[in-house]
């Protein structure tokens, strides 16, 4: 279970064994995560039954009010009862009254029942009981039940899966390659998330609004559960998976498949293709705009970031280059034998009287027009911090 929480550098060799054991521990952190959240939300399941059910309660709340369909009808009918039960109320009233010429005995008998009569005129609901997705099967709300459960969970625990896919397949990428893959990994959840909530909040009540209202008139509508939640996760996939457009165009053009001046000069075929993308997606002429405009700000945005990570990489090759022609070229300036040829002898300095080699006491001679030694220490280390600095920003 250790190998599922520390991190596995890429020079470490494992055994198959070893490889599987690390599989193994990752696959029972990710289920204890999906099981507690499963958990949680099954303890939640109204709350999250209430939550996707909103959308066709407000749609189903508007047919009722024109009076559409079984709802429609039930609504006016209850709408007529308590208008009755009013009436009922305020004649009731004015016989219980003193000058209303009847007896003193059947005016208490009338005030009597007066509250009594308010009572049941409170039980009577002003809106109809069926804004709800239908169920026709003897299990079908539980298994409706855990099928919603189940997908909350595994959204909730999303980020814990995804952290120990990460932690599996990341060591086997180079220092250089897992600079790429980060920044692209990390963006994918979040991006999905962004995805989903927009698919909640805009398409999936402009979808729901289209429908519900297509030629309502000539049908009795009733929404049933399993249908109705299929189209709502496929329209909240189907989004966040729409919105990864900004992390395979970056992919595609670290690896070398497109260049963002390309992706520039084909911002038509973008505009065409993302207005495909959204006509494959339910909805109407409304929904079609609400989803390709964002489909195409994504574009746009996926463009600026990758021209951004192009300079870097271009800046950090440039300094690279620069670091490894300084290098040869110090390497090709010193002689073999460490020194300068002198009269002396072959790398040697002149020899004094003595025999012995002369000591200044400001170190040994330079020869003239040579730079010193520190300072081009000096400029390779601001190569290297400049190289350092790009990484920093890459990561």
């Amino acid at each position: 279970m250790a190998t599922a929480i520390r991190a596995i550098g890429h020079e470490d060799r494992l055994s198959l064994v070893d490889h599987l054991d690390e599989l193994r521990s990752r696959l029972i952190v990710s289920a204890v995560a999906l099981a507690i959240a499963f958990g949680f939300c099954l303890w939640q399941n109204h709350a999250l039954l209430h939550l996707i059910n909103a959308p066709l309660s407000k749609q189903t709340q508007k047919q009722v009010e024109k009076g559409n369909g079984p709802l429609g009808q039930t609504g006016l009918a209850q709408q007529g009862v308590l208008k009755v039960a009013h009436d009922t109320q305020a004649i009731a009233r004015a016989l219980s009254a003193r000058g209303s010429g009847l007896s003193a005995v059947t005016r208490a008998q009338l005030a009597a029942e007066i509250p009594r009569l308010r009572a049941d005129v409170a039980k009577i609901p002003k809106v109809p009981e069926g804004n709800k997705p239908v169920t026709l099967g003897i299990g079908e709300p539980f298994t409706t039940t855990i099928t919603v459960t189940l997908l909350f969970a595994l959204v909730i625990s999303l980020p814990v899966i995804l952290f120990e896919l990460y932690g599996f397949v990341l060591p086997a990428f180079s220092p250089r390659e897992r600079r790429i893959a980060m920044p692209l990994l990390a963006a994918i959840p979040f991006l999905f998330v962004i995805g989903v909530l927009f698919g909640y909040f805009v398409v999936l009540p402009a979808a729901l609004r289209f429908f519900q209202n297509f030629n309502s008139g000539e049908f009795n509508v009733l929404v049933q559960a399993n249908p109705y939640y299929k189209f709502v996760a496929t329209i909240l996939l189907a989004m966040g998976m729409v919105f990864q457009v900004p992390v395979a165009i970056l992919a595609a053009t670290r690896v070398g498949i497109v260049t963002p001046k390309q992706l520039r000069h084909n911002r038509r075929y973008a505009i065409l293709a993302c207005a495909a993308v959204a006509a494959f997606l339910p909805g109407d002429a409304v929904t079609l705009i609400l989803e390709t405009v964002p489909l195409y700000v994504l574009y746009e945005v996926s463009i600026l970031i990758a021209s951004l990570v192009a300079r870097r990489d271009a800046t950090r090759a440039r300094a690279e280059a620069a670091l490894a022609g300084m290098t040869a070229t110090k390497g090709t300036d010193e002689p073999p034998g460490g020194g300068t040829a002198g009269p002396g002898g072959v790398g040697g300095s002149p020899s004094s009287p003595t025999g012995d080699p002369p000591q200044p006491a400001g170190g040994p001679p330079q020869p003239a027009g040579t730079p010193p030694a520190d300072a081009d220490d000096g400029v390779e280390r601001s190569v290297k911090q400049i190289i350092d600095h790009i990484d920093h920003e890459l990561s």
